[in-house]
């Protein structure tokens, strides 16, 4: 079956005219007599409006069969990795701000979730669910972050991503690290933030670098 008896196929099928279809792709009706007389076809572009109007795809119209789907091959198979190693709890904002040893604060905290295990986290490395809007876009409400709490203050460096707890405060807080000569402050990763830099002061301490997301989907 060629191209014109396709679409007069189609046309009848849908219960369409002529006249519908020079209305659809914007050419005459003389045009769309000749398509459908098989003495001439339409250019490129006129086609996806035919396709589109009819409900079929510019392939089907021109040669009767469909093209095969074609993926972009955005994931790599060959690049499979294994969890391995212990599930990382997850603990409250309040128990990571606590100034207690780290293996005390584990042991002590009501551990009701448990992430995958990564090997960024350490040993002693455990789960926080984002809380706020201060670190949008890159962390929503209800991502889960890995952390790092045996990391050391003089490996930090600016744009590593820390947790903090300072004393008087109940919470520890996820914010983005920034160093300037000898003094640190904190920044959210949400430009609209209205807090856009905080200076850290003597009372505050470093819980933990973020080494890891997890999001449920």
């Amino acid at each position: 079956m060629s191209f014109h008896l396709r679409l007069q196929e189609k046309l009848k099928e849908k219960g369409y005219k002529p006249a519908d279809l020079a209305r659809a792709t914007e050419v005459s009706g003389v045009a769309v007599g000749k398509w459908i007389h098989g003495d001439s076809q339409p250019k490129a572009g006129k086609l996806k409006l035919i396709a589109r109007f009819l409900g079929v795809s510019d392939d089907w119209l021109l040669t009767g069969k469909e093209a095969p789907v074609r993926f972009d091959n955005n994931i790599d198979l060959s690049q499979k990795f294994v969890l391995a190693g212990r599930p990382i709890p997850v603990i409250s904002w309040v128990a990571a701000g606590s100034f207690g040893d780290i293996e005390t604060v584990l042991k002590d905290a009501e551990i009701d979730e448990y992430l995958p295990p990564i090997k960024e986290c350490g040993k002693n490395g455990y789960g926080l669910i984002v809380v706020g809007n201060s670190m949008k876009p890159d962390f929503k409400p209800g991502d889960r972050i890995y952390v790092n709490p045996d990391i050391q203050t003089f490996d930090l460096q600016t744009d590593d991503l820390v947790i903090i707890a300072c004393s008087g405060e109940t919470e520890a807080t996820f914010k983005k690290l920034i160093i300037e000569g000898g003094d640190k402050y904190l920044q959210p990763l949400n430009p609209n933030w209205p807090e856009q830099i905080i200076k850290l002061t003597e009372d505050c301490r470093l819980v933990g670098k973020v080494v890891g997301l997890y999001r449920k989907i």
